[in-house]
C-alpha cells in the first residue's frame, strides 16, 4: 500500500507541478556542436546527434519548462502545440493543446504537422509514433541550475534568438550572484531548509535534485536523506533534521495539514515559529527562466529579518530607470513607471504628477487634499516578507522617499501586482472621457465577499486609478467607487474568477485587498457617477475592460482560457477523480482510462458539455437549479454519444467525495463512455 501511495502521489503531484523539466536528471547537457551555413548541430541530453537545417517554423512542446523558455525568448509565434500544463503567458492560450504532459494525444500531435517535437523521457513509449519524415525530435533533460543554463542557449541558438538567450542567462546568474553577496553582507547563520511534498507521508526532493540546489543557491542547508527524484522521510528523519525553514507549492498544503499537528512532526523549529512558505509550482519545480527569480524569493523568506537591514545591501537604494507613458489629460503633467532598487530587489511605480493640487479619494487612505502626485506601487514577492515587519506606513515613507516625494502631497496604492503588467483604458462619450489605470492579480486571495472569512489585511491586489477630463465633486468620487467596484466584479465574474477558498463552488468578487483612487480632475463640474449617468456607465465599462486586460497580462487568464486551467481553478485535475481502486471492474489500468477522458476533452463537444457542467454547478450550488433531471439525462445522452453503446446507468468511477455533485457527475460521465467504450464484453 505505501508503494502504491507512493507512485499515485508521484503521478498526481508532478500533474499539478507541472515539473516537467524536474523528471529526469541529466548527465548531458545540450550543447551546439557544430554550425554550418545555414544549419545547426547539437548533441540533445540523450547522446542524438541532431541536425537542423534552418529555424523551425511549426514546433511541439510537450514540456512546459522548453515551453516556457520559447516564449520568454520570443519565439512564441513557432510553437504550434503545447500541453495543457503550459498556462503562461496569456499567449498560451492562442495555442493548440495536444493533452497533458504525461499523456500527450499522437493524433493531435500529427494533425499540427510539426517540424520540430521537445519531449521528455517520459514520453519514450510515444516516440517511435512521432518520427515521421520532417520531423526531428530533440530531448533536453535537466538535473541542475547549469545544465539549465545551457538549454536556454541552445534553444536560443536553434531558434535564432541567441543575443535574448545570453540577456535571460546572465539576468539569472546576476540574481544568484546577488543573492550570494547579500548573504555575505548580511553574515547570515546558515539555517535548515526543506522543500515539503507528500500527501499520506512525507516526502522531499532526493539529494541530487535540482531542488536542494536551489535550497543551497538561496542560502539554506537542505536535508540529506538520499538521492531520487522523491524520497520518503521518516519521522525520526524529520525529527533529526528539525528544519527551521519549510516550503512547499500546490497541493503539498494537504501534507502540512494532515502532520503538522502530530507529536514528533509538529516538534520542530519551522512548525513551532510558523516559518511555513508556499511559492507557485512553476517556480520550485522547474529550473528555466525564473530560476533567478525563485531563488531571490526563496532566500528572502529565509533571511527576510536579515535582509531588511542596509548593511545586507550592496546596492543603495535609488531610482534605475524611468518610462514615460503618453497622456493627453489636460491637468496631468506627466505619467512614468519608474524602477528603484529597494533592498536591492527592483520595484516599480506608476507616478502621475498633476499640473496643480488636487482632492482624491483613495480606499487605502481616504479623502486628501493638496494631492500633486498620485501613484501604484509594486512590491516584488521578493520584498513580501522584509515589508511585513515595518508595516505600510514605514514601507510607504521608504518608497517616497527613493522616489523623492512627500508623504504630505503624494498619495499611492501599493500592490503585489506587476507594474509591467499595468493596463490603460480609456472610454468616451461626446465631451466625457474616463481613463482607468489598473493591475490586477487573482492568483491567491481572490474571495467571494459574503461567503469568504476575512482573517487579514494587506495591500491592493486589484488596484484601480480613475480619471476623468471633467472635475468631480466629493459626491460624484465616492459614487463612482460603487460603479467602479461593480465594473470589476462584473469583469471577475466574465472570466469566471474562482474564489481562492471555496473555488469548487464559488466564483469570486473581488480579492479582499482590492483598492480604487478617484482623482479629482478639472474642467466641467459633474455631479454624479451613478450607474444611470454617462459618467457611470463609461466608469464601469472602462473598469469592465481595465481589469480584463491586466488579469490577462498578471495571470495569463482569459475567456479563451483552456478547460483544465478551469478545472484546476476548480482544485480538480483528471487524475485526482479517481485512484486505483475505482469501482469499474476496469479491464485496463486506470491511467489508460485517465489519459482518455483527457483526450476527450480536446474536443469541441466535450469541452462544451464540462462548460455547461461548470454553469450548471454554480446554479445549483446556490439553490437557483432544484431538479438536475435533465442534466442526468444530458449525461447519459453523453456516455453514449462517446461508447457508441446504449447505456442505462453510470457505474460509480469518480471517487472524490469533496466536489460538488454536478462536477463529480459531468466527469464521471466522461470517464463512463471511455469504459464503455473499450469494453469488450
Amino acid at each position: 500500500m505505501k508503494e502504491y501511495t507512493r507512485i499515485l502521489y508521484r503521478a498526481v503531484f508532478l500533474i499539478l507541478m507541472v515539473s516537467a523539466l524536474y523528471l529526469t536528471v541529466c548527465t548531458q547537457s545540450a550543447l551546439a556542436v557544430e554550425n554550418a551555413p545555414g544549419s545547426l548541430q547539437f548533441i540533445d541530453s540523450t547522446g542524438s546527434r541532431i541536425t537542423l537545417d534552418g529555424t523551425p517554423q511549426k514546433v511541439v512542446s510537450l514540456v512546459p519548462g522548453i515551453s516556457e523558455i520559447i516564449f520568454k525568448l520570443g519565439a512564441g509565434d513557432a510553437l504550434k502545440g503545447i500541453t495543457y500544463h503550459t498556462v503562461r503567458p496569456w499567449q498560451a492560450s492562442e495555442k493548440t493543446l495536444v493533452g497533458g504532459f504525461f499523456q500527450p494525444d499522437v493524433r493531435a500531435v500529427a494533425m499540427l504537422e510539426p517540424d520540430l517535437i521537445f519531449y521528455s523521457s517520459i514520453h519514450d513509449n510515444l516516440v517511435a509514433q512521432f518520427r515521421v519524415p520532417g520531423c526531428t525530435l530533440v530531448n533536453l533533460k535537466t538535473g541542475s541550475v547549469g545544465q539549465s543554463l545551457e538549454i536556454i542557449l541552445t534553444l536560443g541558438r536553434i531558434f535564432n534568438r541567441e543575443s535574448r538567450a545570453q540577456e535571460l542567462v546572465e539576468n539569472i546568474r546576476k540574481d544568484i550572484s546577488l543573492i550570494r553577496d547579500k548573504l555575505s553582507r548580511a553574515g547570515v547563520t546558515k539555517k535548515r531548509v526543506i522543500r515539503l511534498m507528500g500527501r499520506d507521508t512525507i516526502m522531499t526532493p532526493g539529494s541530487d535534485s535540482f531542488q536542494n540546489e536551489l535550497i543551497r543557491l538561496a542560502g539554506g542547508i537542505p536535508p540529506d536523506f538520499g538521492p531520487g527524484d522523491v524520497v520518503t522521510v521518516s519521522e525520526e528523519e524529520w525529527f533529526r533534521f528539525n528544519p527551521q525553514i519549510i516550503y512547499g507549492c500546490g497541493k503539498d498544503t494537504e501534507a502540512a495539514e494532515k502532520f503538522f499537528s502530530l507529536p514528533g512532526w509538529k516538534d520542530v523549529e519551522a512548525v513551532q515559529n510558523n516559518h511555513i512558505y508556499y511559492f507557485p509550482c512553476d517556480l520550485t519545480c522547474r529550473a528555466a527562466t525564473q530560476t533567478g527569480d525563485f531563488i531571490k524569493w526563496l532566500a528572502a523568506s529565509i533571511y527576510g529579518k536579515e535582509f531588511s537591514t542596509p548593511q545586507a545591501d550592496p546596492q543603495a537604494n535609488r531610482v534605475i530607470s524611468i518610462k514615460p507613458l503618453d497622456t493627453d489629460i489636460p491637468y496631468i503633467q506627466r505619467i512614468d513607471v519608474k524602477e528603484s532598487l529597494v533592498h536591492d530587489f527592483v520595484n516599480r511605480s506608476l507616478v502621475i504628477a498633476f499640473n496643480q493640487p488636487m482632492q482624491v479619494m483613495s480606499t487605502l487612505e481616504g479623502p486628501r487634499s493638496g494631492i500633486e502626485t498620485v501613484g501604484n506601487h509594486y512590491i516584488p514577492p521578493q520584498s513580501w516578507l522584509l515589508n511585513h515587519d515595518q508595516g505600510l506606513s514605514a514601507m510607504r515613507k521608504e518608497v517616497l522617499d527613493i522616489l523623492g516625494l512627500s508623504a504630505d502631497t503624494a498619495s499611492f496604492l501599493f500592490t503585489g501586482a506587476d507594474m509591467n503588467h499595468l493596463n490603460v483604458e480609456t472610454e468616451t462619450f461626446k465631451e466625457i472621457k474616463v481613463t482607468v489605470m489598473a493591475t490586477a492579480g487573482v492568483a491567491s486571495n481572490a474571495m467571494r465577499v459574503s461567503r469568504d472569512t476575512g482573517t487579514w489585511y494587506e495591500p491592493g491586489t486589484i488596484n484601480l486609478i480613475i480619471m476623468t477630463n471633467h472635475r468631480l465633486t466629493p459626491r460624484a468620487m465616492t459614487r463612482a467607487i460603487i460603479s467602479a467596484t461593480e465594473g470589476k466584479t462584473a469583469a471577475l465574474l466574465d472570466l469566471d474568477i474562482r474564489s481562492s477558498y471555496q473555488g469548487q463552488r464559488f466564483r469570486a468578487t473581488g480579492t479582499g485587498t482590492d483598492n480604487v483612487m478617484v482623482v479629482e480632475g478639472d474642467g466641467a463640474l459633474l455631479d454624479n457617477a451613478g450607474g444611470h449617468t454617462k459618467l457611470g456607465e463609461l466608469i464601469g465599462r472602462c473598469v469592465h475592460r481595465a481589469v480584463t486586460g491586466a488579469i490577462k497580462k498578471q495571470n495569463a487568464i482569459t475567456r479563451g482560457s483552456n478547460i483544465f486551467w478551469r478545472l484546476k481553478q476548480r482544485d480538480i485535475t483528471v487524475y485526482s477523480m479517481v485512484s486505483g481502486k475505482a469501482i469499474c471492474d476496469c479491464d485496463r489500468p486506470m491511467n489508460e482510462l485517465v489519459a482518455q477522458v483527457e483526450t476527450l476533452l480536446l474536443e469541441k463537444p466535450y469541452i462544451g458539455f464540462m462548460e455547461t457542467a461548470f454553469s450548471v454547478s454554480d446554479e445549483y450550488e446556490k439553490g437557483l437549479i432544484r431538479d438536475l433531471t435533465a442534466f442526468d439525462a444530458q449525461c447519459l445522452a453523453v456516455v453514449r454519444m462517446i461508447s457508441g453503446k446504449p447505456v442505462d446507468e453510470l457505474r460509480p468511477i469518480v471517487t472524490r467525495k469533496d466536489v460538488p455533485h454536478v462536477l463529480a457527475q459531468a466527469l464521471n460521465t466522461l470517464f463512463n463512455g471511455v469504459y464503455h467504450k473499450g469494453k469488450t464484453k
